[in-house]
């Protein structure tokens, strides 16, 4: 039995690439006051990637449960220069299954992840493909310039969540890194075959290793509308990064035992050469209430730490399929058009 996978077959090359086409994936939540701007610039791209690599693209919209007119308005999107696939899932399911649902239904060889709201630039993915057709780069992600319009606080937490989660880690996540990044034929083949459905696409996509390549950037303003990515959205994410690619937490806790364990002994210590050097009692009360508040506290985080790892376990478990799909339809640039109906699913 072999418990591993070769996808060296799909290894490109300047002149091969151009036969394999990129896959555009774009995750979609309440996006429809700028979509149609977003398309006609991916119209544009496609025209250029293919003027210089006579490369194929199409674009596969993913809407994730959109609560306005994203899916009416992805319906209506002309497949100009590029092909246009429209997935539409049966509720919103979070953008790592977006992604995961995009990844499924890309055609072609290359896949590139941008988000929605326009503050991914579609100029910038020429230089992306750069770095896959001329360099020869696997997976070439894009990284935040600089935080310098952020308060302290989140810049401070963003640190500490990426110190946290690449403790002890083999395979670093780089600090900043976004989901904007494209993948070759082989990267994506390597990324499909991982079996977890607990999915956290900035550590996978760095855990399946080959030539990487980071491209700095400063993301646009967002053209319409705000973030749903509230603090508490964020910290939830973070929580689940954390425990879906890392031990760190597991880790933390145990050392936290320890400290606590070797603080309480010391303690214990002071207490005993107190009584033995001055014959004096020392007050038991209060050091008793907050010994025991602490070791209670400490008790309850751990016990919280390993329960968001149950729960993952549970999930993985019960195996679900990440998404569903409610609608499908896609579109050929050469004019012809396919739809198909709620029975198709992913993780099939």
């Amino acid at each position: 039995m072999t418990l591993g996978s070769d996808v060296s077959r799909l290894t490109t090359t300047a002149a091969s690439a151009a036969a394999k086409g990129l896959s555009i994936v774009v995750p979609l939540y309440n996006e429809a006051a700028g979509l149609a701007l977003l398309h006609e610039r991916l119209i544009g791209l496609a025209r250029t990637l293919k003027a210089r690599y006579g490369l194929a693209c199409e674009v596969v919209y993913v809407d994730d449960g959109s609560a306005d007119n994203t899916l009416v308005i992805a319906r209506t999107l002309a497949a100009d220069a590029l092909d246009v696939q429209v997935v539409s899932l049966s509720r919103n399911f979070g953008k790592e299954a977006a992604l995961m649902a995009g990844l499924d239904h890309a055609r072609l060889g290359a896949i590139l992840f941008m988000d929605g709201d326009g503050q991914h630039p579609p100029d910038m993915v020429e230089k992306l493909v750069s770095h896959w057709v001329d360099d020869g780069y696997d997976v070439v992600y894009t990284a935040k310039a600089h935080r310098d319009n952020e308060s302290f606080l989140r810049r401070q937490a963003v640190h500490g969540f990426y110190a946290l989660i690449n403790w002890g880690a083999r395979q670093k996540i780089p600090e900043d890194a976004g989901d904007f990044r494209l993948l070759s034929p082989r990267a994506a083949a390597a990324l499909r075959q991982l079996p977890e459905r607990n999915r956290f696409f900035k550590g996978l996509s760095n855990w399946i290793g080959f030539r990487q390549i980071r491209v700095d950037y400063e993301p646009a303003p967002r053209a319409h509308g705000v973030t749903t990515f509230s603090p508490g959205r964020l910290i939830g994410l973070s929580i689940e990064g954390l425990t879906s690619f890392s031990v760190a937490p597991l880790r933390f806790a145990s050392l936290l035992g320890v400290l606590l364990a070797l603080t309480a002994f010391i303690f214990g210590l002071t207490i005993l050469w107190e009584v033995w050097t001055t014959g004096k009692q020392v007050p038991g009360y209060p050091s008793l209430m907050i010994g025991l508040m602490t070791i209670g506290g400490v008790q309850l985080i751990m016990i919280g730490i390993v329960g968001e790892y149950i729960g993952k376990i549970l999930s993985e478990l019960k195996a679900r399929p990440i998404y569903f799909v409610a609608e499908h339809s896609e579109k050929r640039a050469d004019g012809e058009t396919t739809a198909s109906a709620s029975e198709r699913t992913a993780a099939e």
